[in-house]
């Protein structure tokens, strides 16, 4: 007998499941071959967020209804519990239930939340995430300069008044999302979290201070009750949160001795002006007018250059690359392994790509390689020899997930312990706005004594 499959009533309008009462009711039907056959072991990416099935056991019956979300989730639970030990290792499916949980549970408390920067690019994308991933919003609050305060901005179909960022913004916050610089950072992230209020800070301002933690969800989660003291937590650099996300998971099973990264860095790391800005150029370029040069000084469009950060003029290496190389060595928790990088700005809009050659201690095959990072959490395998398919900017644009691709041994180092990878995230999203959400939710989930003034 094919087992039942527990199956969500599914509201049209929020593609999550249905309410009855006080919780989610759902209905166990069996599951036909052809279902069973579209299944990919609870992989997010093959099931819309209004499909999820999850499995249950064989005793019940077609059509008995589950009335409570301890019903709705014991088994799945069980299934994932194990991945829960190391909360880098989560199965793909975790945040999808930990988010029906935080939307269901009669227990759940919503949190006040602040954005300071609101109106940047990254400051819209996680108006959009916080609403896409129903991160348990009680009052909002939109900061940002005075050039922009009374403006308007929309969040869950409500329309919101932009204020202006200042020390006393924060006394009713639980937890401020900071996008706004690194000037505007420390001037008052430490009033924020003075005040109480969990600061999730975009900026450099903190990376390297010793109590705050430099966190990539499916790295090091575990260091972020260290922002107790402080009550700030980083978020790394864009492209170091790309890089490591893929590295990580090579790296627990073979031990990275080195790592030498260049990348390929869009407009959209610049911020808003620059997406613009590209986008203004190539119109200059049809239409045979001067090239606007505003934001980089130079040409954009059919031209790449070394990244527009400050070089030290004594090692020869730009902000961007040191960046990558001291971030890297603090969120492995490992001072010794080898970094080195080279970062170039492209004229590609919103998603980073990054060319990976990597140094094992242990031998990895490239089938070990494509199954681990193929489990891993927060990454896409995009690799396909015979047809010339690999990752691409315009396909990791908007994506959640890093794409890899390319993986390969590299013929320079001996068989076994070098390999190349190809990669490409979306900067905004997981190299920014979705990278602090996910701080967020594991705050929450995990570490709910770091909201002081939430009660939870």
């Amino acid at each position: 007998m094919a087992p039942a499959m527990l199956q969500p009533v599914v509201s049209s309008t929020t593609g999550l499941p249905a309410i009855s009462g006080k919780y989610p009711v759902v209905s166990a039907t069996k599951s036909s071959p052809s279902a069973r056959s579209r299944r990919r072991h609870l992989r997010h990416e093959s099931l819309s967020p209004g499909h999820m099935l999850f499995p249950i056991p064989p005793e019940p019956s077609p059509g008995q209804q589950y009335g409570t979300l301890r019903d709705f989730l014991s088994f799945s639970q069980k299934v994932i519990g194990k991945f829960r030990a190391k909360p880098a290792s989560r199965l793909r499916a975790v945040p999808y239930l930990d988010r029906i949980k935080r939307a269901f549970s009669s227990s759940s408390k919503k949190i006040n939340i602040a954005i300071a920067g609101a109106t940047g690019a990254v400051g819209q994308e996680l108006l959009e995430l916080l609403e896409e991933r129903n991160f348990p919003v009680d009052n909002l609050k939109l900061l940002a300069s005075s050039r922009s305060a009374g403006k308007k901005m929309t969040f869950a179909g409500k329309e919101l008044t932009i204020e202006e960022l200042k020390e006393d913004s924060f006394g009713d916050v639980d937890i401020a999302f900071f996008s706004a610089g690194g000037s505007q950072s420390r001037k008052y992230g430490p009033i924020a979290g003075q005040a109480g209020c969990l600061v999730i800070d975009n900026s450099s301002a903190f990376r390297m201070a010793e109590d705050c933690p430099l966190v990539v969800p499916e790295v090091n989660p575990d260091a972020i009750p260290d922002a107790s003291k402080s009550m700030i937590i980083a978020n790394p650099n864009c492209s170091t949160i790309i890089m490591n996300t893929v590295v990580w998971p090579l790296h627990q099973m073979a031990n990275c001795t080195r790592v030498i990264v260049s990348t390929y860095q869009a407009a959209s790391g610049a911020g808003a002006q620059a997406m613009a800005e590209l986008e203004q150029q190539a119109k200059d370029w049809v239409a045979g007018d001067p090239i606007t040069q505003d934001i980089f000084g130079r040409q954009y469009v059919w031209n790449l250059f070394s990244h527009n950060s400050p070089i030290d003029m004594e090692t020869g290496y730009n902000q961007e690359e040191m960046k990558m190389v001291k971030e890297t060595k603090k969120i492995f928790s490992n001072p010794d392994i080898a970094v080195t990088a080279t970062c170039i700005r492209v004229p590609v809009l919103r998603a980073h790509c990054e060319a990976i050659n990597l140094t094992f201690e242990k031998k990895m095959t490239e089938d070990l390689a494509k199954e681990i990072l193929s489990k891993a959490p927060g990454v896409t395998v995009v690799d396909n020899r015979e047809e010339n398919v690999f990752p691409e900017p315009l396909d990791a644009s908007g994506k959640d997930d890093i794409l890899v691709g390319r993986v390969r041994h590299d013929l320079s180092q001996p068989e076994g312990i070098g390999m190349e990878l190809f990669v490409a995230g979306d900067q905004i999203r997981k190299g920014a706005a979705l990278n602090a959400v996910q701080i967020a939710e594991v705050v929450l989930d995990d570490y709910p004594q770091l909201l002081k003034k939430a009660n939870l």
